[in-house]
């Protein structure tokens, strides 16, 4: 069984997933550093040399790899995945998939992204938590279509990594 971790940026799909990985003993996947890896670029690198189509391409190349592996794993999506193409209809369409939203609220996503924002392109132009809280909010109302369609919606508010972890075990049973 794959389990595909969804959500915006600083949601915690990576930490949370790292270590559902070792609780369920599942191999982990960020799809974002496998890209990284493979290109030997950065994501902000390979979207200044190549652009986002090239990109998209890839993660698509990707996913499709992931699915047809055969193998279990959790993987981490990166924010954009699931919103772009079909990637997300594959992904609900594969038997041996579920999908996991890790929903935050937009103020927690505003105080998590504002301390790393200098780590992350798409955000560290904005210079203060009022602009980084306007474009989060209009990012998740492009996107919450999407993430809303996962099979299971986790509230990763104010809760500990362990915390989250046996919820989410717990809901897959």
């Amino acid at each position: 069984m794959n389990f595909f971790l969804l959500g915006y940026m600083g949601s915690g799909k990576s930490y949370i997933g790292k270590e559902l990985a070792k609780v369920s003993k599942h191999q982990f996947l960020d799809l974002d550093r496998e890209i990284e890896e493979r290109e030997g670029l950065s994501i902000s690198e390979i979207f200044d040399k190549n652009g986002e189509i090239y990109f998209r391409k890839a993660e698509r190349k990707l996913l499709e790899e992931v699915l047809n592996s055969g193998d279990s794993r959790v993987i981490s999506l990166g924010g954009g995945t699931p919103c772009y193409g079909d990637n997300l209809e594959i992904i609900k369409k594969n038997e041996n998939s579920t999908t996991i939203y890790l929903k935050l609220k937009v103020e927690n996503l505003t105080e998590r992204l504002f301390k790393e924002k200098d780590h992350r392109p798409l955000i560290s132009h904005l210079k203060d938590k009022e602009k980084l809280e306007e474009f989060i909010r209009k990012h998740l109302f492009e996107r919450g279509f999407y993430y809303n369609q996962s099979e299971h919606i986790i509230n990763c508010d104010n809760k500990s990594k362990e915390d989250l972890v046996t919820e989410i075990i717990d809901k897959l049973g």
